[in-house]
Formats: structure tokens, sequence, C-alpha cells
């Protein structure tokens, strides 16, 4: 089953970090990802940019409304994703549990939703 492991943290507090401590984070990361794949968990992802170069975008009655910033204000902020292949949640779980970020925020873990095959005859 596929899960996404939903990395937040407090940027205030990765950005108190020592040049050598964020190089120290990421390194551990890299080696986690290496880890996960050599296990065949990891499947796919992503580091993002900071909270402050989101933009957001909502429509309402048809109208496209464009907006700076993340979706809600919160006390941590989504700072990637790992798409991870588990047998079940516990597994999930588990390895969620020794994504390094998880030492200064959340790792939020989701089962990923398939959507339904498109129906055969329908327009692209």
């Amino acid at each position: 089953m596929k899960y996404v492991a939903l990395v937040y943290y407090q940027e205030s507090i990765i950005n108190a970090m020592t040049e050598q401590e964020w190089h120290d984070l990421n390194q551990e990361c890299v080696s986690g990802v290496e880890r996960l794949t050599r296990l065949g968990h990891y499947l796919a992802g992503q580091a993002l940019q900071p909270v402050d170069t989101a933009t957001s975008v909502r429509v309402r009655d048809g109208e496209v409304l464009i907006a700076d910033g993340p979706f809600a204000e919160t006390k941590e902020q989504l700072a990637g994703f790992y798409l991870l292949d588990a047998r079940d949640l516990d597994e999930a779980l588990q390895l969620a549990g020794r994504i390094p970020p998880a030492r200064f925020g959340t790792i939020e873990v989701r089962q990923v939703r398939e959507l339904p095959p498109k129906d055969e005859g329908e327009p692209s």
C-alpha cells in the first residue's frame, strides 16, 4: 500500500540552525532515503522551498483567486513529503518515525487514495 509521509516543522527552528547543522540534517535525510530505497519502501519524495515562497489558488463561483502565502497559517509548516510503500499503517508509521525531521516537528502519515479508473468513452 502507498502512504504519504508529510514532513512538518517550524521553519524558525531550521532557520536558527548553523550552516553545518543544516548540512548534517540534509545528509541524514539523504542517507535515510538511500536506506528506504534499498529496502524497497521509497517511491518518491521532495523537499519544499520555505513557506514564504508559497502561493495559494482557490476557485470560488468560477473565479480563480490567488493569494501569497500558504493555505493555512500554522505553527508548523509543510516542508516536504515521502511517498512510501508499506504493507500496512503500522509499517508506514515505523518508517515515518525514522525520518530525521521528526525530531523537530511532525510527520503526518496518510494512506494514498487511488482514484477509480476513467470510464471508457468519456472525453479526456
